[in-house]
């Protein structure tokens, strides 16, 4: 039978432990390495369609879209807002963020269909005064179509609530339509089911 003293240690340790994998397991703002096997060249993850209900949001509908200037690593800018008249799907990513690098060859190749969907692709880094780290990523995994731009000030994944990545469709109001949390297949016949509501 453990001692009074005995089982309070066996409790702080446990709680120890407990906040020790809490903190561990959130490294959003821990500094530009925290997820390095996202940016190296090791073999990358396949993003797959996950279930939409757990991932899809559609509290937000009809809200406006934001008004937020990006930059790219040349300098030159561009106001999300010049979108408006075409549905837009804007997708918040970081080349620390591993479910981000596996679903981008997905939205590279959605981009190619730009005409064919109808609908606008814009991939934002959250790599906020990293320009050049966009821009390796990119080359390095041949992600041709996806220009660097960035959201210099975090604005945009703050307002979208700090998780990345996060994926969210606009009307040619530029109303928002949804938002999808988390990783996706962008190719995926149900993810084309959902761009398809831009219309």
């Amino acid at each position: 039978m453990l001692s009074s003293r005995s089982l309070k240690s066996l409790i702080l340790y446990s709680l120890a432990g407990a906040s020790a994998l809490v903190i561990a397991g959130c490294d959003r703002q821990s500094g530009q390495e925290a997820q390095p096997q996202a940016s190296q060249d090791a073999a990358q993850p396949k993003a797959s369609p996950a279930k939409a209900d757990d991932k899809l949001d559609r509290s937000h509908k009809g809200e406006p879209m934001p008004v937020v200037s990006l930059v790219d690593n040349t300098g030159e800018s561009l106001e999300l807002s010049s979108f408006k008249g075409k549905p837009l799907l804007i997708n918040l990513w970081a080349t620390w963020c591993a479910p981000c690098i596996a679903e981008m060859p997905t939205l590279n190749a959605l981009i190619d269909r730009e005409q064919e969907l109808g609908v606008t692709i814009l991939p934002i880094s959250q790599d906020t005064g990293q320009a050049d780290k966009v821009v390796e990523i990119l080359r390095r995994r041949e992600l041709e179509q996806i220009q660097p731009w960035i959201d210099e000030q975090g604005d945009l994944g703050f307002q979208y609530g700090g998780n990345l990545p996060v994926t969210v469709l606009f009307d040619r109001q530029g109303k928002e339509v949804w938002r999808y949390t988390g990783g996706n297949d962008w190719t995926s016949p149900e993810a084309l089911k959902l761009i398809a509501e831009a219309k």
